[in-house]
């Protein structure tokens, strides 16, 4: 690992299969082996404020049984891990770290609190920088896993005992926040493999793709673009779409881009709800519902689990005076489609299907919009519609996401 800064690099490798994650951590690990620093902590007994830590260096291997005062993900990221690596930056023989997550984290957990959280009165960005985040992917199992509707715990892999999220929750996020990807093993055919590859290459289409059979971990590196995420985490009204994946149908993959300018009468979103999960394998978005003008909601599924929640306020709903704590790239991107009457709310959603009809859910979706009678009707008639989202619907894109981790899964339960 080279260092472009004073920043020490880091690199993270996450993954649903626990023994893949250690062996392609150890590859990394492996490609500096004097100076490099791996990192581990076992979260199985977590619930139980059991965590066994792993750091291994140069020819030294120390496992340390850790009791938490809590025991959520949350306590383990801020009372151990953070500050151990603020501990590694200073040690002169550590040039850089690898951390080997668990199973049942997800990557952008922990760079949002490497960004956030202080330690020793400012965040671990002051020392340490995101060089690359790494998913090991199962050739033969991952895709089963992305469609389908297991909960963690179903798997004794969940962070605590009331994590209600799916692995396809887990296993998607995971791949859809690499900068490259390591396959490992083979699928049971072409036909498996080929439509792997065609979901991944639509989650994260600019991450390179390496085998584990021949992986050359320098090589892997150096093929990540200039302009990937590395550790960026995009908030409700960021990025939809990275890297301009291809909009076409590949062995029965396809990526759908729904747009439009008015809003979802709630009761017949909540009833075409389903077609954002069945034969596919995501959906993230933006929605318009006609009952709540004011604030964007956010819509995420992966396989069979699906999240309704609070995305934040549409800035056409804000005073002029909020504008101001409002981020200038947002404000931008809400300018590029700004409407002179609705402002910026618009539905923005994308979905990438392996079994759906692409034109199924683009209909039933346009049939959920407002008819011309029910637009003109206007605000204060929509304002009287039942809502089944006014409800049940959380934050997603709270102040940490470590606490929307395993912890505080709840809310992106399965589909309701």
């Amino acid at each position: 690992m080279e260092t472009e800064s004073s920043a020490m690099p880091l690199i993270m490798v996450a993954g649903i299969r626990a023994d893949q994650v250690a062996s392609t951590a150890e590859a990394v690990r492996r490609s500096d082996p004097a100076g490099t620093a791996l990192v581990h902590h076992d979260l199985r007994e977590v619930a139980q404020g059991v965590v066994r830590r792993l750091i291994r260096h140069g020819g030294t291997e120390q496992v340390e049984v850790l009791e938490l005062a809590h025991g959520c993900v949350s306590c383990t990221l801020r009372e151990d891990l953070l500050p151990l690596l603020r501990r590694l930056t200073a040690a002169p023989d550590v040039t850089g770290v690898v951390v080997q997550l668990d199973q049942a984290l997800e990557p952008d957990t922990i760079c949002w609190a490497l960004q956030h959280v202080e330690v020793d009165g400012r965040p671990l960005t002051a020392d340490v920088r995101v060089e690359a985040v790494i998913t090991a992917v199962d050739a033969a199992s991952w895709l089963a896993d992305a469609t389908g509707e297991d909960e963690l715990v179903e798997r004794g892999i969940g962070g605590s005992p009331d994590d209600e999220r799916t692995v396809a929750q887990v296993a998607v996020g995971q791949v859809e926040f690499a900068d490259a990807i390591v396959l490992l093993g083979e699928a049971e055919d072409r036909w498996t493999q080929v439509r792997t590859e065609a979901v991944i290459a639509r989650l994260t289409p600019t991450a390179p793709t390496a085998r584990f059979d021949d992986l050359d971990v320098p090589a892997l590196l150096a093929r990540i673009p200039a302009g990937a995420r590395r550790g960026e985490i995009d908030g409700p009204h960021g990025q939809l779409l990275r890297g301009q994946p291809s909009l076409d149908t590949d062995a029965g993959v396809s990526t759908v881009l729904f747009e439009e300018r008015r809003p979802f009468h709630p009761e017949r979103l909540h009833e075409a709800i389903d077609v954002l999960l069945d034969g596919v394998v995501r959906t993230r978005g933006r929605v318009w519902v006609a009952s709540q003008p004011d604030v964007a909601l956010w819509v995420e599924s992966a396989g069979g689990g699906l999240g309704v929640a609070h995305g934040g306020p549409w800035l056409a709903s804000l005073a002029p005076e909020q504008w101001a704590e409002i981020s200038p790239e947002r404000q931008v991107r809400a300018s590029l489609n700004w409407d002179d009457y609705y402002g910026d709310r618009m539905q923005e959603l994308v979905v990438i299907a392996h079994e759906a009809d692409p034109q199924h859910i683009v209909s039933a979706l346009r049939r959920a919009l407002l008819t011309d009678d029910e637009l003109a009707a206007g605000e204060q008639v929509w304002a009287q519609y039942a809502d089944p989202f006014g409800e049940w619907h959380t934050d997603p894109c709270g102040d940490d996401p470590a606490e929307r981790s395993a912890d505080a899964a709840g809310e992106r339960g399965n589909r309701s």
